[in-house]
C-alpha cells in the first residue's frame, strides 16, 4: 500500500491540518509507468475517527490497511478534534462541517485518482465519528451512496432541554445560537431522518454496537424509534464487545459488505483493464 500523509493550511478550520490517505497497491503484474497513467478512478471511503482521536488513528489501531488493500480502495481520514464534526462560530468560526464537503472532498476528487460518483463514495466513523457520519448522511445524502455508523446512533436531543444538558452538549447548543436554533439545525439528525425516509434521497445507513458498550441503551432506544418510524437501515448487534477497538476492526469488515465494495483479484483486474484497451 502507499500511506499518503497531507498537511495543508485549512480555510474552514482556520489552521494547518493533517489527513492519511490510503492509496491502492501496484499489483506485480503490471509496470509503475502502466499502473500510476493508468487513469483508473478508484472508489473512496471518508473514515471518521472518534472522541479524542486524530488522523492516525485507524492506521495505528486497526487494519484498515489490508481491508483496503483488499478492495482497491481509497481511504481518508482526517483529523476533526473534539468538535462532533460541527461548525464551531464560538470558535474563532472553526467550521468543522464544512472542511469535509466543501474543501477537503474538493481537494480529495481534484488531486487523487478518485471518482467523484455518488455510487463510489462512502462514510464511516466510530463513536463520535460515528455521529459525524450520520450529520453527513443526512445533511448531503448527494454526496454518499451508503454510511456506516459504529458504536454511536442519532440522539434524541429534542428531549434534552438545556436544564438537562451536560457542559458538552451545552456548548454544542450555544455554537448555533442556543437550543431552539440547534433542534432546527443540521445537528438534529433525527427530525432530517424523518423528513427524508420516504423520498428515495438518503444513503444505506448502517448501525452497529458492541451489546456490552456503555451507549447500549441508547442504541436500543434509537433502533425501537426508527423502527416505529420507518427509517430504513440495516442494525447489527455483537455480544463480548464494549467501546472498543477490536469491535470497530471488525466492525468495518462488516460495513465494507454493506458497501458492497468487493474484493477483488489484482492480476485478472489488470489483465482485464489491459485486454479492452
Amino acid at each position: 500500500m502507499s500511506l499518503l500523509h497531507l498537511n495543508f493550511e485549512s480555510e474552514y478550520l482556520h489552521f494547518n491540518t493533517d489527513v492519511n490517505i490510503i492509496m491502492p497497491d501496484r499489483p506485480k503484474n503490471i509496470t509503475p509507468e502502466e499502473f500510476y497513467l493508468s487513469g483508473e478512478k478508484y472508489k473512496v471511503l471518508y473514515l471518521l475517527h472518534g472522541t479524542y482521536g486524530d488522523y492516525s488513528d485507524w492506521i495505528r489501531k486497526s487494519n484498515i490497511e489490508v481491508y483496503a488493500a483488499e478492495r482497491n480502495l481509497v481511504v481518508v481520514m482526517p483529523s476533526a478534534g473534539n468538535s462532533y464534526y460541527s461548525n464551531w462560530s464560538t470558535m474563532m468560526g472553526i467550521n468543522v462541517r464544512d472542511y469535509l464537503i466543501k474543501e477537503l472532498m474538493p481537494l480529495i476528487n481534484g488531486w487523487l485518482p478518485v471518482s467523484d460518483k455518488r455510487e463510489d463514495t462512502f462514510i464511516a466513523g466510530l463513536s463520535m465519528g460515528g455521529e459525524g457520519t450520520l450529520k453527513y448522511a443526512v445533511n448531503h445524502p448527494d454526496k454518499f451512496a451508503a454510511a456506516a455508523v459504529l458504536s454511536m446512533y442519532s440522539r434524541d436531543y429534542a428531549a434534552i432541554p438545556p436544564e438537562k444538558a451536560d457542559r458538552r452538549t451545552l456548548d454544542r447548543y450555544n455554537a448555533v445560537g442556543g437550543f431552539e436554533n440547534f433542534i432546527n439545525s443540521y445537528e438534529n439528525t433525527r427530525e432530517l431522518l424523518l423528513r427524508h425516509k420516504d423520498d428515495g434521497t438518503l444513503p444505506r445507513l448502517m448501525f452497529t454496537i458492541g451489546e456490552d458498550d456503555f451507549l447500549w441503551e441508547g442504541y436500543c432506544e434509537f433502533k425501537k424509534w426508527a423502527v416505529e418510524n420507518g427509517i430504513k437501515a440495516e442494525f447489527y448487534e455483537t455480544p463480548g464487545y464494549t467501546h472498543e477497538w477490536r469491535f470497530w476492526d471488525l466492525e468495518i469488515q462488516r460495513a465494507l459488505d454493506f458497501f458492497g465494495i468487493e474484493k477483488f483479484d489484482p492480476v485478472n483486474f489488470w489483465d482485464l483493464k489491459k485486454d479492452k484497451k
